[in-house]
């Protein structure tokens, strides 16, 4: 009967790391730093809520009415932009974001489409090289991005190469890149590098973000907005 409750945790554990939410080790477990792997979307909504919205808004507003079609990466951060995009028509949006599609699939006045690809689990994005093949045959006038760090010596990264390699074409594509990100993205990198931040137009951000990375972003010319 003593075993009971131990045979319990480690049923847990097991669970929990299956989820990416902790990482096993010899006589126990430990948590996942925010930087140091990727945590599965689904249990990334939560955090920094309120400034991902009000992220989102400030995104959805740069976007000009003349802009036709606009592609969008995954992320957090990005769906509250799609979620703010609900007064726009005409407008396209290409994504290899299942959760972007499925935000934006009750907007009627928005065309959506979504690349083919190899679906990832943690981020249920669409990647690798039928993903880049669609996105090289279009053109963007606007990107908009999530990331897992940007910094003006590390660029713009994610945890995943095949993703990043996805992201690399949406850039290509476009005419202007926007990134978005809260304010534990701004002077972290991760593994798979992007892009240099001389490719983006203007990140958005918190107020809050570490003050020496914004300095050093904003030397490089990028245009940081703050909110």
């Amino acid at each position: 009967m003593a075993e009971g409750p131990w045979l319990t945790i480690r049923r847990d554990l097991v669970i929990l790391d299956t989820q990416g939410l902790v990482r096993r080790s010899h006589g126990g477990a430990s948590m996942h730093t925010a930087h140091s792997s990727e945590r599965p979307v689904r249990y990334r909504d939560g955090h920094h809520r309120d400034a991902k919205q009000r992220i989102g808004a400030a995104c959805a507003e740069t976007i000009p009415l003349r802009v036709q079609a606009i592609a969008m990466s995954g992320g957090t951060t990005t769906r509250e932009v799609a979620r703010h995009l609900v007064d726009r028509s005409g407008l396209t949006v290409v994504t290899n974001s299942l959760t972007i599609a499925m935000e934006l699939t009750m907007r009627p006045r928005l065309r959506v489409i979504v690349t083919g690809g190899q679906l990832r689990s943690e981020s249920f994005e669409m990647v690798g090289a039928w993903t880049e093949r669609f996105l090289d045959g279009l053109n963007f006038g606007m990107t908009i991005m999530g990331v897992d760090g940007i910094s003006a010596s590390g660029g713009l990264t994610t945890h995943d190469p095949v993703e990043a390699r996805a992201n690399q074409r949406m850039i290509e594509r476009s005419q202007r890149t926007i990134v978005v990100a809260d304010a534990t993205k701004i002077g972290a990198v991760t593994m798979a590098r992007i892009a240099d931040v001389s490719r983006i137009s203007l990140l958005i951000t918190e107020a809050d973000a570490p003050a020496r990375e914004i300095v050093a972003l904003r030397a490089t010319g990028l245009e940081v907005m703050l909110l």
